[in-house]
């Protein structure tokens, strides 16, 4: 009898194990989502501060806004950012920058090259030393980095090559005025724009001139453009700086000349509201600061990385600035 229990407890004891490995987990699983957005996924395994850098080709209220962007998409992490940028577009200074970064051992660098030739060394040594780059806005096709965030400057051009041609009606004359000669977002977008106007207008471009990223040459400039060529129909802007510049010039000399610029930045949306500004460009910088935060955490973690994402662009104008924009 004392055999019998002592067999019936033994059986039921190998039946209740039998039932706990049957239902313990086999091993770890991957939910769809994580499987179809690795980026993502990886963002999400940190437990330790990261640093990241953040480095613009000049301090201006359009990078303060991508600032504001970035910071917060850091806040559900444990990220301290590192924010530079000269006070005017400097080369020598930004590669100091660059240096600094590298020289402080941050965990990720997201730039916005002044210059793709004389960035690329700089990105290469970063990577080299373990620190992965992404590169914003402005791209470094030939470097190591890691990936892009922007958009087609060309297509960009041609946007506004159809915007001038729908404002002036397919004639007129026009004047433009960029930062730096040697940007192949603001060639690409000039290239572009001057293609659609020869090909499909009968639109003439009186002259193109380049401020080199200081206030006081776009004002200057600006102002000279106007007085010898009092008879222009439109002002092209190709980057913020020049839109900036602007802006202020129009007000002072109360111009009802159109303005066009590729950028959304705070000062624009006004100009665009008061009339300043005829259109705009956007490359749709609101999405930037998730995106950059997203892959910076994606490749600290050693996680593949897209090349290239698209942001894409479009016109706003006052009335989509005061619909849905």
């Amino acid at each position: 009898m004392r055999i019998t229990s002592w067999a019936a407890c033994t059986f039921l004891l190998l039946l209740v194990l039998t039932a706990c490995k049957d239902s313990a987990p086999s091993g770890p699983e991957m939910s769809p989502s994580a499987s179809q957005h690795p980026e993502q996924t990886a963002s999400s395994n940190h437990d330790r501060q990261l640093t990241f850098g953040i480095i613009y080709p000049l301090a201006h209220p359009f990078y303060e806004m991508i600032t504001e962007s970035i910071e917060a998409a850091s806040k559900p992490y444990p990220i301290r950012l590192v924010v530079k940028a000269p006070d005017e577009i400097n080369l020598e200074q930004q590669i100091r920058m660059m240096e600094n970064m590298i020289n402080q051992k941050v965990d990720g660098i997201a730039l916005d090259p002044i210059d793709p030739v004389a960035l690329q060394p700089y990105i290469n040594k970063a990577v080299l030393a373990g620190i992965p780059v992404i590169c914003f806005e402005s791209d470094v096709p030939g470097s190591k980095r890691s990936s892009f965030i922007g958009s087609s400057f060309f297509n960009e051009g041609m946007l506004m090559g159809q915007i001038v041609e729908r404002t002036l009606k397919g004639k007129g004359m026009i004047m433009v005025e960029g930062s730096k000669a040697s940007s192949i977002q603001q060639t690409s977008r000039l290239a572009g724009m001057l293609e659609y106007l020869k090909t499909k207008t009968d639109i003439q471009v009186l002259e193109t001139r380049y401020n080199e990223g200081n206030n006081d040459n776009a004002i200057s400039d600006l102002e000279t453009l106007i007085e010898e060529h009092p008879h222009f129909d439109a002002l092209v802007a190709l980057d913020v700086i020049s839109s900036s510049n602007a802006i202020l010039v129009w007000k002072s000399q109360g111009l009802k000349r159109f303005a066009l610029t590729f950028g959304m930045t705070p000062e624009v949306k006004e100009a665009l509201l008061n009339g300043q500004i005829h259109s705009v460009i956007s490359e749709n910088e609101h999405m930037w600061g998730k995106i950059i935060i997203e892959k910076l955490l994606a490749a600290s973690n050693h996680s593949e990385l897209s090349e290239i994402t698209n942001t894409g662009f479009q016109e706003v104008t006052q009335t989509a600035l005061e619909g849905t924009y």
